[in-house]
């Protein structure tokens, strides 16, 4: 006869809370805290001792859907979910979108479990898509302009030229307007064909702090001369797999405008960061493999921030906010990115705007990659 398994212990539920990749709370009817598991104190950035002192409602205003959603849970003594629920708050930040999952306790029917599902990585990665995707719209019309354009516009430069050798004074002033608009066009149709190279990207192990130091170096000796950037770098780093002279293409880009962000405000900030977020994983089109994404690198500034009507199109090819801008720079920056496997993401309010930079890191090469098929184990070396 088979013994009764024994009743789990309270520990034992926490333990399986915990093991959950979401961050999880129990929370009364007041809203104050009654456990949470580690995920969750990365979610309300404090720990866990500091949570059980406080209420939901110090990190949430009280007219959040969740409140609602506890207090329902409570009465009914039931479970119910609600999606896409924005967490934004002063203290937890902007664009906290996030899925719940609310149900009771049975054994104590005062508390609430609440787990909380966010939805910022697959949005970003939906938006990423779609990035790559106006990315190579702008590839193939590079291409077209290249072609259809190069040739007659040199024809206008050299004929307004010719103009310009008899023409009168007054004249001469439109032939010289000409030229300069040619030129003008030229570069701009130097610069979109920088999209239709499909050649494939030479990466190897690159150093992200002297990319970055490098960039704040250029940076430093002109455009940001008078701006403070602040470093805050996680220097255990592993390598990041690229291409070290696109990361610092990238990187410039920028920096570049969050100087320009920055250029009246009062006390301007540009933040540099580094750090390693496990547990981002890709899946690869037409593949069974999944990407690992650790390495995060971000680039903040204090500026006005990007108009919320362009925010979700930022990485288009031609949205921009600069008056005399061409709105490619952005587009060429989620080129790159993506061409490495990588996501970048902007998260923009006024005072605050941070693009995030999520990409994969250096593996070495294993033994059996590098040696050829079929061939022999390596010999061990003796002790002796």
């Amino acid at each position: 006869m088979t013994a009764p398994a024994s009743p789990r212990s309270e520990n034992q539920e926490m333990h399986i809370l915990g093991a959950l990749p979401h961050p999880v709370i129990v929370c009364d009817k007041d809203g104050f805290f009654h456990y949470a598991n580690t995920d969750a104190e990365q979610f309300f950035s404090a720990s866990r001792t500091y949570l059980l002192r406080r209420r939901l409602q110090d990190f949430i205003p009280l007219d959040n859907p969740v409140f609602s959603l506890i207090e329902k849970v409570l009465v009914e003594q039931s479970r119910f979910s609600e999606y896409r629920v924005d967490l934004s708050s002063p203290r937890l930040g902007a664009e906290r979108l996030v899925d719940l999952y609310v149900a009771n306790v049975p054994e104590t029917p005062h508390l609430a479990v609440v787990i909380i599902q966010l939805r910022s990585i697959a949005e970003k990665m939906d938006r990423q898509l779609t990035h790559r995707s106006a990315a190579r719209t702008v590839t193939g019309l590079a291409a077209m302009l290249a072609h259809e354009i190069r040739n007659p516009l040199s024809g206008i430069k050299g004929a307004a030229q010719l103009l310009a050798t008899s023409a009168s004074d007054e004249d001469r002033v439109l032939t010289r307007l000409i030229q300069e608009e040619s030129e003008r066009i030229g570069k701009l149709v130097d610069r979109m064909e920088v999209f239709s190279d499909q050649r494939p990207i030479e990466r190897s192990a690159v150093n992200i702090h002297s990319v970055l130091e490098y960039v704040k170096t250029i940076a430093k000796s002109g455009f940001a001369r008078d701006i403070p950037i602040a470093e805050l770098y996680d220097p255990s780093l592993p390598p990041v797999y690229a291409n070290r002279d696109q990361l610092v293409q990238v990187f410039l880009n920028l920096v570049k405008n969050a100087a320009e962000a920055v250029t009246h405000v009062e006390k301007p900030e540009i933040r540099l960061t580094t750090a390693f977020r496990p547990g981002v994983r890709l899946s690869v089109p037409g593949s069974r493999d999944r990407v690992t994404l650790p390495l995060e690198f971000t680039v903040e500034d204090n500026g006005p921030g990007v108009p919320e009507d362009i925010r979700e199109n930022i990485f288009d090819p031609f949205v921009t906010t600069k008056p005399s801008g061409s709105g490619l720079g952005l587009a060429l920056v989620a080129k790159i990115i993506g061409d490495h496997g990588g996501v970048i993401e902007c998260d923009s309010q006024p005072g605050h705007s941070i693009f995030r930079i999520l990409m994969p890191a250096w593996k070495e090469p294993s033994e059996l990659r590098t040696r050829p098929q079929g061939a022999k184990p390596l010999p061990k070396k003796s002790r002796g």
